[in-house]
């Protein structure tokens, strides 16, 4: 039975300083602590770290310490939320990666679990492509799913199930973390809000004349119940397990393939 560790935080250093010699690939694992609506606990970040782990064991890289806290100003309106500041985001993200490339660990893979985070890795992304010369890649675990996939995992509804309080997130809960669902706390509103005198989408942009015109949107902006979008009346633990080993499947064929370039520019 191999004792090999994946997870970074359970290293001692001098593990971590062995393992030093294969170069390896560091997942680094980004979640939020926000709403999901009435029946899911509030940290998204818990579903982001077990895949992580996961992930890490089968493509035999290392995972580091998940960071729970993200941008989403649109759900400060709700408490229990913890949100980083735009600018604080991105110094934390910096400084994490500074930490390993300083190292010479030149194989890092964002793993997000938070879509609203996406802007600010983007610009720290191409921050540190232009100062260190090294391309570091953004997984969006949720934005992984094909619409195919969509329509494998809900036949004939599809892409419509995708929302924030709907999934993928509400079925990879009841196959993950089942005991701390409240699923007799859904209440699937009719309507959603309007701003402007206009229907809100999503949780970015108000719809006129058919096309989306950005705005400020909160999310009591949108709904009273925290669900923005799909329907989480069709979740099912069943469901999620499928979602959880696509997302799963997808990223170890992503990072083995990872692993064999070259990631610094210009070398």
């Amino acid at each position: 039975m191999s004792n090999k560790k994946y997870l970074l935080q359970e290293m001692t250093w001098l593990e971590f300083k062995e393992r030093l010699s294969e170069k390896p690939t560091l997942l680094l694992p980004f979640g939020s602590q926000e709403e999901q609506g009435p029946m899911a606990p509030m940290g998204d970040w818990m579903l982001t770290e077990i895949l992580a782990g996961r992930i890490a064991e089968q493509a035999d890289v290392i995972a580091a310490p998940t960071v729970p806290f993200g941008y989403a100003d649109y759900f400060r309106p709700i408490a229990g939320g913890v949100a980083f500041r735009p600018d604080t985001f991105r110094r934390v993200l910096e400084d994490i990666c500074e930490n390993f490339l300083n190292h010479d660990l030149d194989h890092l893979v964002i793993f997000n679990g938070h879509s609203g985070n996406y802007p600010l890795i983007d610009q720290t992304i191409r921050k540190i492509k232009e100062e260190r010369g090294v391309l570091i890649p953004c997984l969006n675990v949720w934005r992984l799913i094909t619409p195919e996939k969509w329509e494998e995992f809900h036949p004939g509804f599809g892409t419509k199930a995708f929302g924030h309080g709907g999934d993928p997130l509400t079925s990879v809960y009841l196959h993950l973390l089942p005991e701390l669902m409240r699923m007799d706390l859904i209440k699937v509103e009719a309507e959603k809000g309007e701003m402007i005198g206009l229907p809100t989408v999503g949780l970015n942009a108000v719809k006129f004349q058919g096309v989306d015109v950005n705005m400020a949107v909160d999310i009591t902006d949108r709904c009273g119940n925290g669900i923005a979008g799909g329907d989480p009346t069709r979740s099912t633990a069943e469901i999620g397990e499928q979602i959880a080993d696509y997302i799963t499947d997808y990223t170890v064929a992503f990072l083995k393939h990872f692993k064999t370039v070259n990631t610094r520019i210009n070398t």
